[in-house]
């Protein structure tokens, strides 16, 4: 049941099959561990070794045959927290190298939740204005919904400004999203509806694609361009439409 999160939280596919099956049992030998995690007992050694290691196993010793028990599951959030700090330690160091390394231009795509969710990182780390084209309020997307909070507090904190020009369909439906952007907003009229959306902040263009009111569809991408001069004139596009744009409270 719980094998795919403990894999996730970096033990091997065995390893979280032993331990879980530890924790269910409270203690068992290694024939009875490979007969109930349907690990080879071969492989059930190895395993045990490195939980060993990992700190989240134990042995016992008897006269006939050796036990294991699991320890408490609150291990794993120390580990967990282990890493975390090792990495926030790291992290100052790793930005200096990624940033000396030139990225002049280039074109790349990302797909699906977690592209959407280096997007919103790369908004926070260029940390300049943000521009929308066709914006839909896709941020509010259930799937990514649980970091939108802290993407909205720390836009404001750097008072990063965006700017939307949104369908036609977010006016319609009074789409909540309006609630988060602030006051520079316009729409386009009905009918210019499209399935996609452009988006530009600092030297970044990222045209994506397969979105719709309120979020994406399953098999979603989207490609980034950095290019300054790019960038440059999506601004001023954007501009040009905004200037024509009337009030928000009624729509070009």
């Amino acid at each position: 049941m719980y094998a795919p999160l403990l894999q996730q939280l970096g033990l091997s596919k065995n390893e979280a099959r032993i331990y879980e099956t530890l924790l269910q049992e409270g203690e068992s030998s290694v024939g009875a561990i490979a007969a109930k995690s349907k690990v080879h007992r071969r492989n059930v050694y190895d395993s045990i070794k490195r939980l060993l290691e990992k700190g989240l196993v134990f042995e016992v010793l008897q006269r006939n045959e050796n036990v294991y028990r699991p320890v408490d599951p609150q291990k794993l959030l120390e580990l967990v927290e282990e890493k975390a700090l090792l990495l926030r330690r790291a992290m100052p160091e790793l930005e200096r190298i990624y940033r000396e390394v030139p990225r002049v231009e280039e074109v790349y795509i990302y797909r699906g939740v977690e592209g959407w969710k280096n997007y919103l990182r790369d908004i926070i780390r260029v940390g300049e204005d943000f521009y929308s084209i066709g914006a839909k309020g896709a941020w509010m997307d259930p799937r990514v919904m649980t970091g939108f909070p802290e993407f909205i507090k720390e836009t404001k904190r750097q008072k990063i400004r965006s700017y939307h020009i949104f369908d036609w369909e977010v006016f319609e439906q009074k789409h909540p999203i309006l609630n988060y952007v602030g006051k520079d907003f316009k729409f386009f009229p009905r009918g210019y509806t499209a399935p996609a959306a452009v988006d530009t902040f600092g030297d970044r263009v990222n045209i994506l694609s397969n979105i719709k009111l309120g979020g994406f569809d399953e098999d979603f991408s989207f490609t980034v361009i950095v290019n300054a001069g790019i960038a440059d004139a999506f601004r001023t596009w954007f501009r040009f439409m905004y200037d024509f744009c009337p009030d928000p409270a009624e729509p070009c």
